[in-house]
């Protein structure tokens, strides 16, 4: 599995980006994919999470604001974010993240440590 972001820059408060992260190989059928963000000193957190059945969980400082979505094609995932009305507590490394297969309930959503799979990350600055 491997996972490469693309879409970060730089962007004045208000303005919008996208996000997108190719999962190859990826063949999971059951599973949790997302964006989490890091800023230094912080811990890594879940900024909007989607699942193999379509079901999405955002945190709540980016709702109405962000949105996440799924292309599922032969062999590989994209993952999308589009990020509208930034702000500048949105500045940080976003990074796109897949579970494994999870045989269990999906109605949980995973924690960053639950995600084995990462890709380098893209670095997000909003100015104000």
């Amino acid at each position: 599995v491997q996972l490469v972001e693309s879409g970060g820059g730089s962007v004045q408060a208000g303005g919008s980006l996208r996000l997108s992260c190719e999962a190859s190989a990826y063949r999971y059928r059951r599973y949790w994919m997302g964006w989490f963000r890091q800023v230094p000193g912080k811990p890594r957190e879940g900024v909007a999470l989607i699942s193999s059945e379509g079901n999405t969980n955002y945190t709540d400082s980016v709702k109405g604001r962000f949105t996440i979505s799924k292309d599922n094609a032969v062999g590989k995932i994209t993952l999308y974010l589009q990020m509208n009305s930034l702000k500048p507590e949105d500045t940080a490394m976003y990074y796109c993240a897949g579970s494994g297969q999870i045989w269990s309930t999906l109605a949980e959503t995973p924690s960053a440590p639950q995600m084995p799979h990462w890709g380098q990350g893209t670095q997000v600055t909003v100015s104000s």
